[in-house]
């Protein structure tokens, strides 16, 4: 039997500050710069977490949605900095109720990446099962789905 390793062109990864999301983050930007590959950096909004008068202020989300661009935007040089080809690279900013579901309906017919790599567990959740995000990602994506776990423990 021959070993074929499997080579992904087009690497999509889901950011935010959780310890699982920047391990992820590490693995899709080393296999990225390893393969070749385009490499899409996502993040969304989550508008679940704004109220009602945050929502009826246009500049609040328009500043809050400029801040996670910005934070995005970090994550895009690291890349950059770790030898990423920075003409490979996409910056994406989602906005939704459901991160989980942005991504697989809006974000990965988009962008038609062929590995989507996130981190197990978000910003909250227990970190003894896979995070419902992630389960449904996993369930509901359409394509292949590296998920990343940390070695850290509550």
């Amino acid at each position: 039997m021959e070993i074929k390793p499997k080579t992904f062109h087009k690497i999509l990864v889901g950011v935010d500050n959780a310890p699982d999301a920047l391990a992820a983050f590490d693995y899709a930007v080393d296999k990225a710069k390893r393969d070749g590959s385009e490499l899409g950096i996502v993040s969304v909004y989550e508008t679940h977490n704004v109220n009602v008068f945050q929502i009826l202020d246009k500049d609040y989300v328009i500043d809050s949605r400029e801040k996670l661009e910005e934070q995005v935007q970090e994550y895009v040089q690291a890349a950059i900095d770790y030898g990423v080809d920075p003409k490979k690279i996409t910056l994406i900013v989602d906005q939704g109720d459901h991160p989980a579901e942005r991504i697989c309906n809006h974000v990965i017919p988009e962008f038609t990446p062929d590995l989507l790599v996130i981190g197990s567990i978000g910003k909250t959740g227990s970190r003894k099962a896979i995070g419902s995000q992630a389960s449904y990602i996993v369930e509901n994506s359409g394509v292949s789905v590296t998920v990343i776990r940390t070695d850290q423990q509550n």
